[in-house]
């Protein structure tokens, strides 16, 4: 499937964004001018069932297949956010980018001590800004308009396919090109021990003190910090 693509700038390098669930490519509104002014041209994707893409059948192969076929081949840099981290790592292999990033990646939700069910989160199909600023207290003002835009553009059938039955775990058995995974320090899918396993399976692993999962949304300045070396 042909994705729903937006780019900023013209430069010879080729950065990749790929937001996670409930969002689209808006969501890197403030990161997509950071890597411009950094000599990148940025290409974001909607993934299928969110934003402008277009809507189908849903599951974690088929958001890493349209990747492969949406994206061009061996960008400098890929960056993918929860659900977008998760395509990637299963497309990075095809993708061949120089480097990964990986913020607060979604390959597990059954390693940890509660186990998440992605269905939760269908919750926020119908939430109102008060239940946002609730969940989201670091948030501008502008955050809080543009998560209610996305929400409202989403189908929640692939939260759905990543439930239940099809909880799996997915993290990748090692770093298939250097790769970065950046923790949120007050997020629900950080543990020293996933940090420690992740290091053992060739992953630089950062955290981003006092921010929730969404890191770049949360906390900017932090966030793109957190990515000197790599971007």
């Amino acid at each position: 499937m042909q994705l729903h693509t937006h780019e900023w700038g013209a430069g010879e390098r080729v950065a990749v964004l790929v937001h996670g669930l409930m969002s689209d490519h808006r969501t890197w509104y403030r990161v997509a001018p950071a890597l411009v002014d950094r000599g990148y041209r940025v290409v974001a994707v909607d993934l299928r069932g969110h934003g402008r893409s277009p809507r189908g059948e849903y599951g974690a192969e088929l958001f890493a297949e349209d990747l492969v076929e949406t994206l061009p081949a061996s960008p400098e840099v890929v960056i993918g956010h929860s659900l977008g981290a998760l395509a990637l790592s299963l497309a990075v292999e095809r993708l061949q980018p120089r480097r990964a990033v990986y913020c607060d990646p979604a390959w597990s939700f059954t390693r940890l001590g509660q186990p998440v069910d992605p269905a939760l989160f269908l919750a926020f199909k119908n939430a109102d800004r008060a239940l946002l600023r609730t969940f989201n207290p670091r948030w501008c003002d502008a955050d809080v308009d543009l998560e209610m835009a996305t929400v409202a553009d989403w189908d929640t059938g692939t939260a759905l396919a990543l439930s239940a039955v099809h909880r799996e775990d997915r993290t990748p058995e090692k770093a298939v090109v250097p790769s970065l995974v950046q923790f949120a320090g007050e997020g629900f899918l950080f543990s020293e021990p996933v940090a420690a396993d992740l290091a053992e399976r060739g992953f630089e692993v950062r955290t981003v003190p006092g921010t929730g999962h969404t890191i770049h949304r949360d906390d900017f300045d932090g966030f793109m910090a957190g990515l000197e070396g790599w971007v």
